[in-house]
């Protein structure tokens, strides 16, 4: 039903109020039938509203339970539209913009962004190794570039400075994007052998840290500091473009991104330019079966609760 949605008019139209928001939902996250959380029967009761009992146990329940939705008092219909927003704008959006959307608090509108971010790291969306030819190269995020540039070359091998992040990134030719934020430029060898699988093709820059590279990959480089770019089919080119969306949608939409939170937009930004080809309606239920086992609380989110 979602998957022919390609506006917020549409979705409006298709949902126009929360209870066919809660029967979609049902369906997307029991497209067998509801099933109870607490003994696994599948004799469950369907109850006004969003709530359902169990046969077996007795036990009642909400189809939120155990989502991203739990606890939170918005009408599952906002959410759908936030689910929208933030998986069709290429660049994400702000609370902010989010807050007069829906007509919530900008803080309200935060945790539901961060909430919906959260369920991108669903273990179901970590695919295979990246395979075939795969670009990589790290670049900084955030931060006052003077800072960085100051102190010259020596920093890009070293760790980040002047307030800038380490993000890396991994592209394999038609295939998977993957970011991830690193503290320092040592730990980039350890996220290289998580994601590219041994005998893979790797292209990179001619930095050191790269040349541990050429016995368990296929590994080509290209000498930017000889103002080459590409060479026959060795480039960086796809994941240095990546590379600058991301920062476009940070400097334009998010204006900056703590430590905490960075891996949340990374995650977010990733999911979606590895669904760019899906219909609008296809990523809105793509995201919404993997809302289920996370739950960020937002005391958690705000590290205001232990551990």
């Amino acid at each position: 039903m979602l998957n022919e949605i390609s506006s917020l008019d549409e979705l409006h139209r298709v949902f126009p109020d929360d209870q066919s928001a809660i029967d979609h939902f049902r369906k997307v996250r029991w497209p067998r039938g509801a099933i109870c959380f607490e003994c696994g029967s599948v004799k469950v009761y369907t109850l006004a509203g969003e709530w359902h009992k169990c046969a077996d146990c007795n036990k009642k329940f909400s189809v939120r339970h155990d989502t991203i939705f739990a606890d939170s008092k918005l009408p599952l219909r906002k959410w759908f539209v936030a689910i929208f927003l933030i998986t069709s704008h290429k660049k994400g959006i702000a609370s902010a913009q989010l807050a007069r959307d829906l007509d919530i608090t900008q803080k309200s509108a935060w945790h539901v962004l961060h909430r919906i971010r959260e369920a991108t790291a669903h273990p179901a969306f970590q695919r295979p190794l990246l395979d075939g030819t795969v670009e990589l190269d790290e670049t900084y995020v955030g931060g006052k570039p003077k800072n960085l540039h100051a102190a010259g070359r020596r920093i890009r091998f070293t760790q980040a400075r002047g307030g800038k992040k380490i993000v890396f990134g991994m592209l394999q030719r038609d295939g998977d994007l993957r970011l991830k934020h690193v503290r320092k430029i040592a730990d980039i060898k350890g996220v290289i052998k998580a994601n590219v699988r041994f005998g893979a093709s790797v292209h990179t820059d001619e930095a050191p840290h790269f040349k541990w590279m050429q016995q368990p990959y296929e590994h080509s480089l290209v000498k930017h500091s000889l103002s080459e770019y590409v060479r026959d089919d060795v480039t960086t080119n796809r994941i240095e473009g990546a590379f600058g969306h991301f920062k476009r949608a940070v400097v334009g939409v998010y204006h900056r991104i703590s430590d905490e939170h960075i891996d949340r937009y990374l995650s977010m930004f990733a999911w979606r330019w590895n669904r760019r080809e899906m219909e609008e309606g296809e990523r809105v239920n793509a995201l919404l079966a993997s809302t289920v086992g996370h739950q960020l609380t937002y005391k958690a989110l705000t590290r205001k609760e232990g551990g």
